[in-house]
């Protein structure tokens, strides 16, 4: 009996302890938090590597393959619900996705930690149109672009040419909305 009121009174006064590392994530500063710091990288034509080849099921159980995106510059973006700098970064997104939207741009997000209905949520929240990879089980998104440049960190984002080449990747919430338009309007004009 005696244990039992040393762990109750164990567990009431750690609920009354002061979270740190808490309180500094949902501030959204990024310290004792491994986040990228926006920095781009861009790769030249001649110099990406072969395609990459992915799939997986969205938040409403449709399929979603690389294969199927060929032709088109893809904009993957790496993501969770709880992630600050992805809910800061979505509106961005998703006006970009409407600016491209039949224009030669698809974006699919990669939801590396939720599951559908916290997907869902977050989309209505933010009004996010796209749809999203559930790649929380296997990874396997992700994994499919060890090798090359890859998601290290959430939020990533990478512009995909539309031969399912990476192009560019921004590692980190995505600092100025214009540089990704760059990127995406110059992958679109590649010949």
């Amino acid at each position: 009996m005696v244990g039992a009121a040393a762990l109750a009174m164990v567990l009431t006064l750690a609920g009354c302890a002061n979270d740190k590392l808490a309180s500094e994530y949902t501030s959204a500063d990024n310290k004792n938090y491994i986040a990228g710091d926006g920095s781009v990288t861009e790769i030249a034509a001649k110099d990406r590597e072969k395609p990459v080849s992915y799939e997986g099921k969205d938040e409403e159980g449709k399929n979603i393959a690389s294969a199927d995106l060929l032709g088109d510059v893809v904009v993957l973006n790496f993501w969770y619900a709880g992630c600050a700098p992805c809910r800061a970064e979505a509106p961005d997104l998703q006006a970009l996705n409407e600016k491209y939207d039949g224009k030669g741009a698809s974006f699919v997000g990669v939801n590396v930690y939720d599951q559908a209905e916290t997907a869902l949520a977050f989309n209505k929240t933010y009004g996010v149109t796209y749809p999203s990879i559930l790649d929380i089980n296997d990874g396997a998104v992700k994994l499919a672009f060890t090798g090359q440049v890859r998601p290290n960190a959430v939020p990533t984002t990478l512009v995909i040419d539309k031969e399912g080449r990476v192009a560019a990747r921004i590692l980190g919430k995505i600092s100025d909305r214009s540089i990704l338009d760059t990127l995406i309007r110059d992958t679109i004009a590649e010949k």
